[in-house]
């Protein structure tokens, strides 16, 4: 398990990794963004800028980065920076197939991305990502897995994933929807030849979106390991759109909004690593601030209580429209 690098890392920041999802395209669903990245967001553009976070990261401790063949060039922008930084062999690195970046660089795509888990686009997202990547992936993830995922079902696609972790590629699995519990539960139950399949699961929990926790904690306790993703509800838990009650409780910790949001997350028992999606150096630093954070129990329960139906906070992720 490449994971287990980070069990020696001994820098506070060792269990917060960084997402390249809203620098390696120039349109996404985070709130904010026509701030944080302006009007110039060129391919040159968002590779400096994405170049820029990854040396900034590596120097306060991260040791995780997530990408994805539907993240537009995240996968290139990284592959460009390990190759600048040979030295640099204690990081992890994570992408993720089953969804196609068919935005063309565009802000204003009809669709962005196509999603497709069958045996074929593994096989084609598996050799594009190889061919950025190499021997530098760790860890290759299923893409948004939702219950009524072909690939919980499909044998020749799991014999095939079984085959490259017998090789030594960690396959895991990432969740979306109000069905995540039922998508995690189900992806547990994959076995090839008696064996579980995946070693490590990837979820959206927040302070908004709680409802997975008891199978995160279900898929731990059988030895995955977890990432967590959307920690900031796409920007939602960011100043200025943050609920009073977090921004009560920020103002009281005198951090920011997105660095309690991220604490929450930081205390799960069950949180191996939980991402920050930023997109400017000063938000990751802010971020990362995250490992500072003590909550008390009155603030914990007030931030219980921001707790949406996970209906209701998966339409409302839905409306968020790609700036």
């Amino acid at each position: 398990m490449p994971f287990t690098r980070l069990a020696t890392a001994t820098t506070p920041t060792c269990h917060i990794g960084l997402g390249l999802a809203a620098v390696g395209r120039p349109g996404y669903i985070n709130l904010g963004r026509e701030h944080d990245l302006g009007e110039n967001r060129s391919v040159e553009t968002l590779r400096t800028r994405t170049h820029e976070l990854l040396n900034a990261a590596y120097a306060q401790g991260v040791r995780y980065f997530d990408v994805a063949r539907s993240y537009g060039r995240s996968e290139e922008f990284l592959a460009d920076w390990l190759s600048k930084n040979p030295g640099i062999d204690d990081v992890v690195i994570g992408s993720k197939w089953g969804y196609t970046y068919t935005a063309d660089w565009t802000t204003d795509a009809e669709k962005h991305e196509v999603k497709d888990h069958s045996l074929a686009t593994y096989e084609r997202q598996r050799a594009e990502s190889d061919a950025l990547l190499g021997d530098r992936l760790d860890l290759y993830q299923i893409h948004s897995v939702t219950p009524d995922s072909p690939a919980l079902t499909d044998k020749d696609l799991h014999a095939r994933l079984a085959e490259a972790a017998a090789a030594g590629l960690t396959v895991g699995f990432s969740t979306s929807g109000p069905a995540q519990a039922a998508a995690i539960r189900a992806a547990l139950a994959v076995t090839v030849d008696g064996e579980p399949l995946f070693r490590t699961v990837q979820s959206t929990y927040n302070a908004l979106e709680t409802s997975a926790a008891p199978a995160l904690a279900e898929a731990h306790d059988a030895g995955l390991t977890v990432i967590v993703k959307e920690g900031m509800a796409n920007g939602r838990l960011a100043d200025p759109y943050a609920p009073d009650a977090l921004k009560a409780v920020a103002e009281e910790t005198q951090l920011g909004c997105d660095a309690v949001a991220l604490a929450l997350i930081l205390r799960q028992p069950w949180a191996g690593v939980v991402l920050s999606g930023a997109a400017t150096t000063v938000q990751l630093a802010s971020n990362l601030h995250a490992a500072a954070v003590d909550l008390d129990e009155a603030q914990l329960e007030r931030l219980a209580a921001l707790v949406e139906e996970p209906g209701a906070y998966w339409e409302r992720r839905g409306q968020l429209p790609w700036h």
